[in-house]
């Protein structure tokens, strides 16, 4: 089987995955959340250490992403089953009210190029897709390592401000509001 290369630009790789989300399982296909922006957020597997003060960071702004049409959606490795028993058994999971997605085969996780074959699981892959399906950014991090919610909204918005304004481009560390920078030879060697 040839593996797949991810490119930003080009349409983010589609699935179908049973979710736990709000005490059911449930279908979810990627291309059926056309319209809004998707954060994807990969992780190694329920009941560690890192990822519920990651995933319990996210829940903490679900509603502020979804304000924003951007679906947040975590994945891992284990089964649908694992994930309502850690809901079940975690405060900071029962706070979780986005889609808990299951990838037990790991086909998703290779698909994103995040699956370690040799334990079974993902690393902390985070991917911003656009409502179009088109991966905007990606961001792959050793398993040791934590992300920030902050900074994944940040950068959503920064692609929505970008995808709405074509001719403007977001500085580092931009925030909504700030000052953003126009291409141009006028910019050449001032900044």
């Amino acid at each position: 089987m040839e593996e797949q290369r991810l490119e930003i630009g080009k349409p983010a790789p589609d699935f179908e995955l049973e979710a736990f989300q709000n005490g059911e399982v449930k279908k979810i296909k990627l291309s059926s959340l056309k319209g809004k922006w998707v954060a994807l957020v990969f992780y190694p597997a329920d009941f560690t250490f890192v990822c519920p003060t990651e995933l319990g960071e996210l829940a903490d702004k679900y509603s502020e992403f979804q304000e924003n049409n951007i679906e947040i959606m975590s994945l891992s490795t284990d089964t649908v089953f694992v994930h309502k028993a850690w809901f079940d058994n975690s405060e900071t999971i029962k706070k979780i009210k986005y889609p808990m997605l299951a990838d037990p085969t790991g086909r998703v996780c290779r698909d994103y190029g995040v699956y370690i074959q040799e334990e079974g699981l993902a690393l902390r892959g985070t991917f911003i897709i656009d409502p179009k399906g088109i991966l905007k950014a990606f961001e792959v991090n050793d398993n040791s390592i934590g992300r920030n919610a902050k900074e994944l909204f940040r950068k959503m918005k920064a692609a929505q401000f970008v995808e709405e304004h074509g001719d403007k481009v977001c500085p580092a560390s931009w925030e909504p509001g700030k000052d953003v920078l126009q291409p141009g030879l006028d910019l050449v060697g001032k900044i």
